[in-house]
């Protein structure tokens, strides 16, 4: 059986077919008990959209959990980073030792190869929403 990553969150609305979740994700300080004094604690919120079929037995305000294949966050994560290292590593290659370019010109071609990978996906973002299935659960 696969490993899930689930997350805690909140029901902001439910559509039908579909259920918006609120997912507080906190830095491995959040649970620290000086995290006030120091500052460095961070929490971000994210919204995820999960397309269900039970979508109507969930109503705003319910806490749930949020999973989605530890598989498929690894892709994601590869898309996101690995990629855009491939890019930003290639171009400054190919720009400086390949085509002989000065560095500041180098920096700026390396800069706009990851904008346009990140473009990239960005365009292909319907593409990729279809590969990553979140599951909600209630949280008991």
């Amino acid at each position: 059986m696969p490993k899930v990553v689930q997350h805690s969150g909140t029901v902001q609305s439910t559509e039908q077919g579909k259920v918006v979740v609120r997912i507080t994700s906190r830095s491995a300080c959040g649970s620290c008990a000086a995290k006030q004094a120091c500052g460095l604690a961070e929490a971000t919120e994210k919204i995820v959209e999960v397309y269900t079929t039970d979508w109507a037995q969930y109503k705003a305000g319910d806490e749930v959990l949020v999973g989605v294949k530890q598989q498929i966050g690894m892709k994601a994560v590869a898309m996101a980073y690995g990629g855009a290292l491939v890019v930003l590593l290639a171009a400054l290659i190919l720009s400086t030792e390949v085509l002989h370019l000065g560095d500041g010109i180098a920096v700026l071609v390396t800069i706009g190869a990851v904008a346009l990978y990140y473009g990239a996906l960005w365009l292909m973002k319907d593409k990729i929403e279809q590969t990553i299935h979140f599951t909600i659960t209630t949280n008991n």
